[in-house]
């Protein structure tokens, strides 16, 4: 089923997941790949219900938490009362699904949301969110919780009811202010982020050498940023010859730092990692450069996404080559550089 998901024969992967599951019922790999799938191809219902077969699987279970308190997946009256909802996976898994968080406000509960420290400015603001508390933090009394990517269970979410009203991160208007002053060149300023966390275990996948990128560095009046952080940033001090990008990584002390920085952009460029998540829920523009068998959240072959409107998807054609992918993004960089040209303005002659 993993070999024909990578080859993109997605109804044959599903076949073959639900073979492993008649064979063996208790399998939580297969039921959890199978949820993957699903997703991935738009049957949320199905998707959604064996996603939760995630805290089974052997990449997953050890982070499962006890909390003591029931586990609200939908029924069960939250008014006024405490309910603990917790981050797991990725940052990007969590900004992607901090969505969820004022619906569970409007029916009646006080959130205490925990998350990791990096995202706990970024959103400390969001509407309903009463406390933002790190793993290990000291909790209050709770009548219940829920792991944050459980809430579409609640919600019944499809793909007609993603919660897609953006932006749903708020970010100070001073600090966008110092980085607008701080980044004002003329024509376009685009932010890019070309690596990961090596550590993911499809990172091979979805991350590129930023010298693939250097055809980018050809088209006029365009200044590029580096958002990326880690390891990688090492490429940016050796950019390919021509290519002159700005790091701004030393300034980018946690998630609503880079928040600022992306209001002050006119666009992000980024493979699957969580700047585009970000940029996306802050509603800027994002081009995002895929593996040809995508993470779920991407859906199966479509260039836009429910989750992030102004999102637009580049997607690999063949395994591993990013070739057709940066030439694609390469054309449509210069053709919305050349829309951005200001026009002449001619005084009028007396």
């Amino acid at each position: 089923g993993v070999a024909l998901y990578h080859l993109r024969r997605f109804e044959e992967a599903l076949a073959s997941f639900g073979r492993a599951v008649e064979v063996r019922p208790d399998y939580p790999e297969a039921h959890y790949n199978e949820a993957l799938c699903r997703l991935l191809v738009g049957d949320f219902e199905r998707g959604w219900a064996k996603n939760e077969w995630r805290w089974e699987t052997e990449q997953i279970r050890d982070w499962r938490r006890n909390f003591l308190r029931p586990l609200w997946i939908g029924p069960g009256d939250i008014a006024e009362k405490t309910i603990l909802i917790h981050a797991e996976q990725g940052f990007g898994d969590t900004i992607q699904f901090a969505r969820y968080l004022p619906l569970v406000a409007r029916r009646g509960g006080r959130i205490v949301l925990e998350a990791p420290i990096e995202l706990h400015r970024l959103l400390a603001d969001i509407e309903g969110v009463e406390q933002v508390l790190a793993v290990g933090d000291r909790l209050p009394d709770l009548a219940w919780q829920c792991p944050l990517l459980s809430l579409p269970v609640v919600f019944g979410t499809d793909l007609a009811t993603v919660p897609a009203a953006m932006p749903y991160l708020r970010v100070d208007p001073l600090a966008v202010e110092d980085w607008r002053a701080r980044l004002a060149r003329p024509g376009l300023k685009v932010g890019l982020v070309w690596a990961g966390r090596p550590e993911h275990n499809r990172d091979r996948h979805r991350s590129l050498p930023l010298a693939q990128l250097a055809p980018l560095a050809a088209i006029e009046r365009v200044s590029f940023f580096a958002l990326q952080k880690g390891a990688a940033v090492g490429e940016a001090e050796r950019a390919p010859q021509g290519m002159a990008i700005e790091i701004l990584s030393p300034l980018l002390g946690d998630f609503a730092d880079t928040a600022a920085a992306i209001m002050a952009l006119d666009l992000v460029v980024s493979v699957d990692t969580s700047v585009a998540h970000l940029g996306g829920a802050l509603g800027k523009p994002v081009w995002l450069l895929l593996p040809f068998a995508p993470d779920w959240r991407w859906l199966e072959s479509r260039s836009d996404s429910p989750w992030y409107p102004t999102a637009r998807l580049f997607r690999q054609t063949a395994a591993q080559r990013w070739d057709s992918v940066i030439a694609a993004v390469t054309e449509a960089l210069r053709a919305m550089a050349a829309a951005a040209e200001p026009a002449l303005q001619l005084a009028p002659v007396d």
